[in-house]
């Protein structure tokens, strides 16, 4: 089997990571040389960080970020001195879904809470990227479970994310979208207290948190402070029982007090502050 035919075979049996690599790595094993066993070992490596990228790569889609860019290495953690950080790591490493924890980030807009929210579910993301059997591209997509190994993460605004749910009530497929919301092992709901909500927004939040009480992780930002919940929502009791399993294991990092987007408007001083 000649160099064509080789790369043609690597391609039908979905091994594009080797394939793409294949002269490179020969062209190495030559030049070095290298023994027929590490030859192997690095053509292997190179598949598996190819099938990594593309888990990583499908799981950022699904997550829906508004913005995929938001990470922690680009947060600015001087601007907010009291900002629990050790919190923040913690998080960002994940054990707390493992864990089936939750947490909520509370403070004024602009204090940094939907970027937080954003950078850990991406550190979530791109934890545990072993590829596995199912995972493998030449696995049928029902078996592959979609999107490959936890942790699979999605996020939304609430407002649209409630609007989508009433969406899919209305058109029969409310069963398979709520199933994926209470089942995602990290479901970030962003900005509540932003927009005004519907009628049915605590009876629906409320169903989410309880279908998801210690079987998944639950991540809530929000610019209003958890006593003014039950107003906004308009179901003191509902916010009552959704508070009651948000707690029991969960985390709070208070962002804030000041505005990240507002700091340029700041006195100089102040602003470096």
């Amino acid at each position: 089997m000649n160099l064509i035919e080789l790369d043609r075979a690597l391609k039908q049996l979905r091994l594009g990571g080797m394939a793409a690599v294949l002269e490179t790595r020969l062209r190495q094993a030559q030049a070095q040389p290298l023994a027929p066993i590490d030859l192997l070992s690095c053509l292997v490596s190179d598949e598996l960080a190819r099938r990594g990228e593309r888990l990583l790569e499908r799981r950022t889609k699904q997550a829906q970020f508004r913005d995929s860019q938001k990470t922690l290495d680009n947060f600015d953690f001087t601007f907010n001195k009291k900002m629990n950080r050790s919190l923040v790591f913690d998080l960002a490493a994940g054990a707390f879904i493992a864990r089936h924890e939750d947490a909520l980030f509370l403070g004024p807009p602009g204090a940094g809470k939907s970027h937080l929210a954003q950078a850990i579910g991406q550190a979530a993301m791109a934890a545990n990227l072993e590829v596995r059997p199912e995972d493998f591209e030449y696995a049928p997509f029902a078996q592959r479970g979609g999107l490959g190994a936890a942790h699979r993460v999605f996020g939304k605004g609430l407002k649209p994310l409630l609007d989508e749910l009433a969406e899919a009530t209305l058109d029969g497929t409310r069963k398979e979208h709520m199933e994926f919301l209470v089942t995602v092992p990290l479901l970030i709901l962003d900005d509540l207290g932003m927009r005004k909500l519907p009628l049915t927004a605590a009876e629906e939040l409320l169903e989410i948190i309880m279908r998801r009480y210690e079987r998944a992780s639950t991540m809530l930002t929000s610019n209003r402070p958890i006593e003014d919940w039950g107003k906004l929502l308009g179901d003191a009791a509902a916010v009552s029982a959704m508070l009651d399993r948000l707690l029991h294991h969960g985390h709070v990092l208070k962002c804030g007090p000041r505005s990240w987007r507002t700091k340029t408007d700041l006195p100089p001083q102040e602003a470096a502050g």
